[in-house]
């Protein structure tokens, strides 16, 4: 069963984001308004964050939290500004939003949440550049009712980048010798059996579904995919250029945390 979600957290785009390197940041909070809009067209309250010039990445907040059955296991970076976004999403999510929340104790622990693939059915996590085994145990610590299974991601980006769901019990994936590996890794490892779309262009795996909608790139950024998607897809589907502020991270699910409430939730 994938997960049915109430409520999207974002954030709003900082102009300290330049930090990263040069890219045209009024097209990016173009681009981010729209996402936001999409949100809230397929039937999510989208609670929006304000700019933090202090955390010039805190528009993917994906990376500070896994939010699962009601309870958020906070993130934890070796950078000292990420580490800072996921104390002040905790913040957030416990004052705020009355979603209890763990922190992990273990000093040792990385843990981000764009390497947290949750299928509706068990964890895998991305043993990454930002997420290390001793995070994956944590994940599993925090929610012991699902299977967790560490997976091995070689290269500099996360797990959610390569794959992503596509619906229930579907992966989405790519062609690309990097992804196949970590795919082939996952089959051998899951609990369930899944079945595969897989794309041309690697940046098309990185995909959201969301409440029975799939919602991905443009053709623009992503022309051959979307012939597929066209071609395969028999559910609802969105498309979203997200070319300008997706740069710096693994796409479309970096951009926001899912959640579902039966109560409602406070304005911030």
């Amino acid at each position: 069963m994938s997960p049915k979600y109430t409520h999207a957290i974002v954030a709003r785009i900082s102009d300290a984001l330049l930090e990263n390197g040069k890219f045209d940041v009024q097209l990016a909070k173009q681009q981010h308004e729209q996402y936001c809009t999409l949100l809230r067209t397929i039937g999510l309250d989208v609670i929006e964050l304000p700019p933090d010039d202090q955390l010039p990445e805190g528009v993917f907040v994906e990376n500070s939290a896994v939010i699962c059955n009601g309870v958020a296991l906070i993130g934890r970076s070796e950078h000292p500004k990420r580490r800072l976004e996921a104390e002040s999403m905790a913040i957030i999510l416990k004052k705020e939003l009355d979603i209890p929340v763990i922190e992990i104790e273990d000093p040792q622990a990385l843990l981000d949440g764009g390497d947290v693939l949750f299928t509706g059915r068990e964890f895998f996590i991305g043993i990454s550049s930002f997420t290390n085994e001793e995070g994956a145990r944590a994940v599993a610590m925090a929610y012991p009712e699902y299977p967790v299974t560490p997976i091995r991601v070689n290269g500099t980006k996360r797990l959610k980048y390569y794959v992503t769901m596509a619906g229930p019990e579907v992966l989405c994936v790519s062609s690309s010798p990097t992804c196949q590996e970590i795919v082939k890794r996952m089959e051998r490892e899951a609990i369930c059996t899944y079945q595969k779309l897989t794309l041309p262009e690697e940046s098309a795996a990185n995909m959201l579904y969301i409440n029975g909608t799939i919602v991905h790139r443009s053709p623009t950024e992503i022309p051959e995919a979307y012939k597929t998607l066209k071609e395969k897809i028999d559910i609802p589907t969105r498309n979203i250029n997200i070319s300008e502020f997706s740069q710096y991270s693994s796409g479309l699910t970096s951009s926001c945390l899912l959640l579902r409430r039966w109560k409602s939730i406070r304005s911030l």
